[in-house]
């Protein structure tokens, strides 16, 4: 059987998707989690997930962000929107590959993230990602490797390369960006002795009518024992609502992974969850 880490992103983001996370943790459906410590609810969540009882080692990492309906943890950080939360994806990307990001107030923001992570649950994140796949980003990817370097030895973080040939741009040019600046990022965490899992799969666009449950099979296809399936499981609240335009999507998945269909998805892929 292949050893699979199924990862449900953006704990902490509202309630009733922290509520989602754990209750899958705890019938032993996730491998772990990725904390945004970034939430307002961020202190109140990581209570209940560090007294989670799961029936296997069960990871919790860092979801660093950069992105969103989210304001920084640090005063100065740069740039934000006019209310003074994240940048959207897009503007963000914009600056990282036109090289104008501020790196210092960037690096000053992720390791008050990191702080925060370590005060919560007193140890350093057992892995490190980021919202909208912030960590590939020119520029974002530098400081990130840096930071698991010399903070979380041990720690291995989330490259978006698949287990095959890369996406064709023209089918799937989010998939193949993200292999596109994968391969980069590998060399870099390799050149600074960061581990990265050897695989990843789960992205999909989130349109109406998209069906998580038949998708799944196709991202276990050819993954290899510890490639990462990425997941946003939740239930809708009005925290979420407030937060992320992503809202019926994480229902459905919710559905799934809480559902019989797990189960006998990774039977019949010939995988299992560690």
């Amino acid at each position: 059987m292949r050893k699979i880490r199924l990862v449900a992103d953006d704990y902490a983001l509202a309630p009733g998707l922290s509520a989602a996370i754990r209750n899958l943790a705890g019938a032993g459906r996730l491998s772990a989690t990725s904390a945004m410590t970034v939430a307002p609810g961020f202190a109140a969540e990581a209570a209940p997930l560090r007294a989670l009882n799961t029936p296997r080692p069960f990871g919790i990492g860092l979801h660093l962000t950069l992105t969103g309906r989210l304001k920084p943890l640090t005063a100065a950080f740069a740039p934000t929107a006019a209310e003074g939360s994240f940048l959207e994806i897009g503007a963000l990307m914009a600056r990282a590959f036109t090289g104008r990001l501020d790196l210092a107030r960037l690096r000053a923001e992720l390791d008050a993230q990191f702080d925060a992570f370590v005060g919560a649950f007193g140890h350093p994140p057992a892995h490190v990602d980021g919202h909208q796949h912030i960590q590939l980003l020119p520029g974002v990817c530098d400081v990130v490797l840096d930071l698991v370097a010399a903070r979380a030895a041990g720690a291995w973080v989330r490259q978006c390369g698949p287990a095959g040939a890369s996406p064709s741009p023209l089918r799937d040019p989010k998939g193949a960006l993200l292999a596109w600046l994968s391969r980069a990022f590998r060399a870099r965490a390799d050149a600074r002795g960061v581990v990265v899992n050897p695989a990843f799969a789960g992205p999909y666009l989130y349109r109406p009518g998209a069906d998580f449950a038949a998708l799944f099979p196709a991202f276990l296809a050819g993954l290899p024992d510890g490639g990462v399936v990425m997941c946003h499981p939740g239930t809708v609240d009005a925290e979420l609502l407030a937060r992320d335009p992503l809202t019926t999507h994480r229902a459905a998945e919710y559905a799934f992974l809480a559902g019989d269909g797990l189960a006998a998805t990774l039977a019949a892929a010939g995988a299992e969850l560690v």
